[in-house]
């Protein structure tokens, strides 16, 4: 059973705004997500584990982990989990606000949106559930 990590998005409201950020940066490889402390389940979490991030308080995508490594020693060290290019959004979940990163149980991840297609709906109608975290 895989473990996850999930963390706040923070200074993206949206996924389209974090993917408008990763386009920003020149899509360079690998994706890399920076924290402070190293998982201490680093093996578990590369056994199919997902990094899933929080927006406005609901979880709406995630992306697999693909490494978990400390970079640096003593006060300088810090941990980079490498993440899969690809962003796969979730059935959205409220999650209330929390600092650092927390273990996601494989039971308590919420399930892939399956079918997502953006552009079948009409815009205004997929601009306000995306505003309220709907999508």
């Amino acid at each position: 059973m895989a473990l996850h990590l999930i963390k706040l998005c923070v200074g993206c409201d949206t996924v389209e705004e974090l993917l408008e950020w990763r386009r920003g940066e020149g899509d360079r490889l690998p994706w890399k997500m920076r924290t402070r402390q190293t998982p201490k389940r680093a093996a578990d979490l590369l056994a199919g584990g997902s990094l899933f991030r929080v927006f406005k308080g609901f979880v709406l995508c995630r992306q697999r982990i693909l490494a978990v490594e400390t970079v640096g020693a003593g006060v300088a060290a810090r941990c980079e989990v490498t993440l899969e290019p690809e962003v796969i959004r979730v059935q959205p979940v409220p999650r209330r606000a929390f600092q650092g990163w927390r273990y996601l149980e494989d039971h308590e991840a919420p399930p892939d949106l399956v079918g997502f297609d953006e552009d079948a709906a009409p815009p205004e109608l997929a601009r306000r559930l995306r505003e309220i975290g709907a999508w």
